[in-house]
Formats: structure tokens, C-alpha cells, sequence
């Protein structure tokens, strides 16, 4: 296989009629180019110049050979001047995967400032509750938990999710409130379906003495996503697990009231999900080390838990 700088010292001296010409634009020797030329004789087994006094003119076969190398050592060369010059630059369609109710309050709100520091970067994002194939996908990074983590992908927790038990004020009227989480059983309930097993979620409830305790829900609705939960809670349907970043503002104006003051399911890390390559692309790198950022700057991996938020609503 032929070295770049062979095709490169036939194609320029082909251009200028002469090796001490190319010479100059590649910064070289005339004897070095003289040399590249003729290594490049001997391992293809023709001449590609006749040579003379007066300068070089180009074979028949040099003819043909440089019509066919020409064009692809000039994208090649555009190639390496383009990496050259924006090496480190993020640049390029980002795929990202995230939950959709946690994609857009928690990392659409980061976008502007990620594209104004950013521009040549377009994110491309599918929002989605499902578990991914993130490498078959062609995935650049995902936000979310409960991933199986593939050979080649690793981990960052951005903060570990709490959920606690809501109630509208009209949907507990006359009703027995629950002591602990065995309780919630005798409340109707909108349960959310296992996307992997398509039977309702069960979920652990703990308290701050370190006590755990099944819940067990009584389903007046079921539904495939956590997103259709707190509307259908607000709305007055039945019980919910809410995240507590989306209940607070409601326990907050009354129109939602918290169960079990001292009791919250603890169900797991949101991570960042990304390929482990020690040479990751720049825009990947840029996407993992600003949201990282954000999460650390902005105080958000409180905001998804008890600590800190939930108790203000107790």
C-alpha cells in the first residue's frame, strides 16, 4: 500500500511539470520528492514520468494513474486539514436518548447554553421510556436508569430518583389516610405497567429509621409511562408514586398532598450513559462533562430526591 506522501509527490509534480516545483509546495527537497516518485515506480512496475532536460511529462500510464488518484488525494488532504484544524472541537449530530418527562424538565432547559458554547453541535434526541440497545442504536450518550450496561458503555450518576405517595385534597376526602405503606392497598391507585414484563410495577418503600416495606397498590388505572401518572393523580384519579421534583410545586400550592410524610421509594441512580473509549469524540465528551456540570453546579441530584426538597412539603 503506497504511502501518502508517494501519491502526494507524483500528483503535485504532475501538476507543476517538475520535481523542484512540487518540491516547494510541499515543503520538501527536490531530491526527496525525486525519490518518493521513483519508490512509487518501482512498487506499481511502471513509469509514470518521462523524464527529460526540459522537465517531466507525464506517461500514458502516469496519465491514467493520475486521473484516477487525484481527486481522492485532494479529499483526503481536505480530510486531514479539517480534523487538523477543528481537532477538540465538538461538532457533528449528537444522538442522545433520554425519559421524556425527565428529558424536557432537566435537560432541554440546559440546551441553550450547551449550543451557545456549543453551535457546531446538533443534538439529536429521542425521547423514549424504553430500555435501548444504546450501541446498535448508534447511540452517542443517554440519560436514564435501569440500563443493562453492554461491554464498551459506562456509567456517570447524575442523582438517584425518589418517588413518594400523592394525593389530590378531593380524592382523600372522607377517606382513611394510610398509616404505612401496607395502607395504600385499600386506596385506588394509578399503577404504572413494567415495560419489560408488562405486569404493574412493585415498588419498596423505606422510611428515615431505615425500615422497609412493599407497597402494594389497588389499580383503578394502569399506564405504560410514569409521565401519565401526575396528571392523572392531579386530575383526582387515585393514588400516585410521583417523582418528587414534579410533585413539590403541587404539594407546595395545596393542590396535592403528600401520603406517609416519613416514607419514599429510593428506585435507583439516573445515570449517563455513554461509550467508554479512551478517545471519545469531542462532541460526546462536550455533552458528558457539561451536563455533568450542570447536575453539580445547579444542585439537581437534590432536586430528584427526598433531601433537601420533600421535606418542605411535609
Amino acid at each position: 500500500m503506497e504511502t501518502l506522501a508517494n501519491l502526494e509527490s507524483f500528483v503535485r509534480s504532475a501538476e507543476t511539470g517538475s520535481f523542484s516545483a512540487a518540491a516547494r509546495r510541499l515543503a520538501l527537497t527536490p531530491a526527496a520528492v525525486s525519490r518518493n516518485v521513483a519508490q512509487l515506480e518501482r512498487n506499481l512496475g511502471v513509469r509514470l514520468f518521462q523524464r527529460s532536460t526540459r522537465g517531466l511529462t507525464l506517461s500514458e500510464a502516469g496519465e491514467r494513474f493520475l486521473q484516477t488518484v487525484q481527486g481522492g488525494l485532494d479529499s483526503i488532504q481536505s480530510a486531514i486539514a479539517d480534523i487538523t484544524v477543528n481537532a477538540g472541537q465538538p461538532a457533528g449530530v449528537l444522538k442522545l436518548s433520554a425519559p421524556p418527562g425527565f428529558g424536557v424538565d432537566y435537560l432541554l432547559p440546559l440546551m441553550p447554553a450547551f449550543l451557545a458554547r456549543y453551535p457546531a453541535v446538533t443534538p439529536d434526541w429521542y425521547f423514549d421510556n424504553r430500555p435501548l440497545d444504546l450501541i446498535a442504536g448508534g447511540f452517542d450518550a443517554a440519560i436514564g436508569g435501569g440500563f443493562d450496561l453492554p461491554p464498551g458503555m459506562v456509567a456517570r450518576e447524575l442523582g438517584r430518583m425518589h418517588l413518594i405517595a400523592v394525593a389530590s385534597p378531593e380524592f382523600m376526602r372522607g377517606k382513611r389516610y394510610p398509616e404505612d405503606p401496607a395502607g395504600l392497598a385499600e386506596l385506588p391507585a394509578i399503577v404504572m405497567r413494567s415495560p419489560l414484563s408488562g405486569r404493574p410495577r412493585t415498588y419498596v418503600m423505606r422510611n428515615s429509621a431505615g425500615a422497609e416495606m412493599a407497597v402494594v397498590q389497588k389499580p383503578v388505572m394502569t399506564v405504560s409511562g410514569p409521565d401519565a401518572i401526575f396528571p392523572s393523580t392531579l386530575l383526582g384519579l387515585g393514588v400516585g408514586l410521583i417523582a418528587v421534583p414534579h410533585a413539590l410545586p403541587h404539594l407546595e400550592s395545596g393542590a396535592l398532598e403528600r401520603l406517609l410524610p416519613d416514607w419514599y421509594s429510593d428506585i435507583g441512580p439516573i445515570s449517563l450513559y455513554f461509550a467508554s473509549q479512551k478517545l471519545l469524540p469531542a462532541k460526546t465528551r462536550a455533552f458528558v462533562d457539561f451536563v455533568t456540570e450542570a447536575f453539580r453546579t445547579q444542585n439537581l441530584a437534590q432536586v430528584l430526591s427526598i433531601r433537601n426538597q420533600a421535606r418542605r412539603a411535609q
